[in-house]
C-alpha cells in the first residue's frame, strides 16, 4: 500500500493507495476522531457493486451507517439533492461527530463533501473515490460544491477530508469511457507539472488503458503526489493552485452548454486542454511539438480533441465563461502552458483569441492561431516539481 500525505496542520490528512481497501474502511475510520454515527452516500451505479461491502466494513468496527443512494450523474450536484441528504442525516441524528463517507466519483465526492461541510456548520467526511478522476483528482484536496444551472461548482467550499481510500481494484468495474475520462486529469499533472510523468505516459498509455495495476499504482500515486504538493502550497486557489485549472476554463463552459452529463468531466476537460494549448502556443511560447504532444497523447487515452460549435452556441459559449468562478472583472482566467511542466496561471486572454479559439475547435489537429500582440504576465511561471444543443462530440 502507498500512502501520500496531505499536509495542513491540524487538517492534514493521510491518502491510501492499494488493492481490496474497502475492506479495512471500518478499521481505517477508526483509527480517526470520530463518532459512531455516519452516513455513505453513494449513487445508483456504484451502490450496486460496493455499498453492501462497505456497510459490513464499518459495522465491523462499530459503526452505524446510513446508506443514502442518489441518482448518478451530474445532475445530482443540486440543492434539491443536498436537501435531501441534510433530511437523511437529520432522520439519523448526526451529531458534530459523526462523519459522512463519500463512495463514488467526483459527483458524490463534490456532494457528500458539500453535504458535510455545510451540515452542522461541517462534519467530518472521507473520500472513497471508486472512479480513475476522482482517484487522481476530486478525491484530494478539500474542494466540494454543487452546480447551478448557470455554470457548474458556483456554489461551494474549502472542506479538507479525513481520508482518501483509494482502492485500485474498485477501476476493474469502471467502464471504459469513464476510465478514459480520467486520463484527461492525469495527462493534466504532466502538462502543468511533471515532464517525466508526461513521458511516462507516453511510453505506458497501452499498458494504462489495459489497467494495468502496478503502473496504475504509480501513476495514481503521482498524480496524488502533484496534488498534494500544490494544496500544501496553496489551500484556497489564492494562488498557485489555479494551475490545476488547466483546460477547465473553456472545458467547465462546454459541459454547461452541452447540458449537464452530455460530455463527462474529462472529455469536457480534453477539449478544454486542446484550446488552451493553441491560446498557449498564441500567447506564452508553448513550442507547436510540445502542443502537438499533448493532443496527440489526449488522442491515445481515446480523449475527445474537438467539438462541432454552431457559431450561435460559440456565443453563447463565451457568455458562460464570463460566469466562471475563475473570471475577474467579467474576464476569465486561463492557465496556459510555457512548455510541458511549466504553466502560468491568471491570464488575462484577449475577447479575439478567445473568439479565434472556440472557432478552431472543429478541427482535430493542432494548428496555430494566428498571433496576436502578446500582453505582458501578471504571474510568473509555476516551477515544475452529439448534435443536439448544436454540441457533438467528436
Amino acid at each position: 500500500m502507498r500512502t501520500v500525505k496531505v499536509s495542513l496542520g491540524s487538517r492534514s490528512y493521510r491518502i491510501r493507495i492499494g488493492d481490496d481497501l474497502l475492506d479495512v474502511l471500518g478499521r481505517e475510520c477508526s483509527r480517526l476522531d470520530l463518532g459512531k454515527r455516519c452516513a455513505v452516500i453513494t449513487d445508483t451505479r456504484v451502490a450496486p457493486h460496493y455499498a453492501d461491502r462497505i456497510l459490513r466494513a464499518l459495522g465491523a468496527q462499530d459503526f452505524h451507517p446510513r446508506l443514502i443512494v442518489i441518482p448518478a450523474g451530474e445532475s445530482s450536484k443540486s440543492l434539491p439533492v443536498v436537501d435531501r441528504c441534510y433530511q437523511e442525516l437529520s432522520d439519523h441524528r448526526l451529531d458534530r461527530q459523526s462523519f459522512v463517507v463519500a463512495l463514488g466519483g467526483g459527483v458524490v465526492g463534490d456532494l457528500a463533501g458539500f453535504v458535510a461541510a455545510t451540515y452542522l456548520r461541517g462534519i467530518g467526511f472521507v473520500q472513497v473515490p471508486t472512479t480513475l478522476l476522482a482517484q487522481v483528482d476530486s478525491s484530494v484536496g478539500g474542494k466540494v460544491g454543487i452546480n447551478l444551472r448557470s455554470a457548474k461548482n458556483l456554489v461551494g467550499a474549502f472542506h479538507q477530508p479525513k481520508l482518501v481510500l483509494t482502492d485500485l481494484r474498485v477501476l476493474d468495474t469502471l467502464p471504459p469511457r469513464e476510465f478514459r475520462s480520467g486520463l484527461a486529469e492525469v495527462i493534466k499533472y504532466g502538462v502543468i507539472w511533471d515532464p517525466a510523468l508526461f513521458r511516462l505516459l507516453e511510453r505506458s498509455m497501452g499498458k494504462i488503458l489495459s489497467r494495468d495495476r502496478a503502473v496504475l499504482a504509480r501513476v495514481i500515486a503521482r498524480c496524488c503526489d502533484i496534488k498534494a504538493e500544490v494544496v500544501t502550497q496553496d489551500e484556497q486557489e489564492g494562488g498557485l493552485r489555479a494551475i490545476l485549472n488547466f483546460g477547465h476554463t473553456i472545458g467547465h463552459g462546454i459541459e454547461a452548454l452541452a447540458g449537464y452529463g452530455r460530455y463527462l468531466h474529462g472529455e469536457a476537460v480534453a477539449i478544454g486542454m486542446v484550446a488552451a494549448c493553441r491560446l498557449s502556443h498564441a500567447l506564452t511560447g508553448l513550442s507547436r511539438d510540445e502542443g502537438a504532444r499533448i493532443v496527440n497523447l489526449l488522442k491515445q487515452a481515446g480523449l475527445p480533441v474537438s467539438v462541432q460549435l454552431t457559431h450561435p452556441r460559440r456565443t453563447r459559449l463565451f457568455e458562460i465563461l464570463s460566469l466562471d468562478k475563475k473570471t475577474s472583472g467579467g474576464r476569465p482566467r486561463f492557465v496556459l502552458a510555457h512548455r510541458i511542466g511549466h504553466v502560468l496561471h491568471g491570464q488575462e486572454v484577449p475577447p479575439q483569441s478567445i473568439a479565434d479559439t472556440l472557432a478552431s475547435l472543429s478541427g482535430s489537429e493542432f494548428n496555430s492561431l494566428a498571433t496576436p500582440s502578446r500582453p505582458r504576465s501578471r504571474q510568473q511561471p509555476c516551477p515544475p516539481a452529439g448534435k443536439e444543443n448544436d454540441v457533438q462530440r467528436e
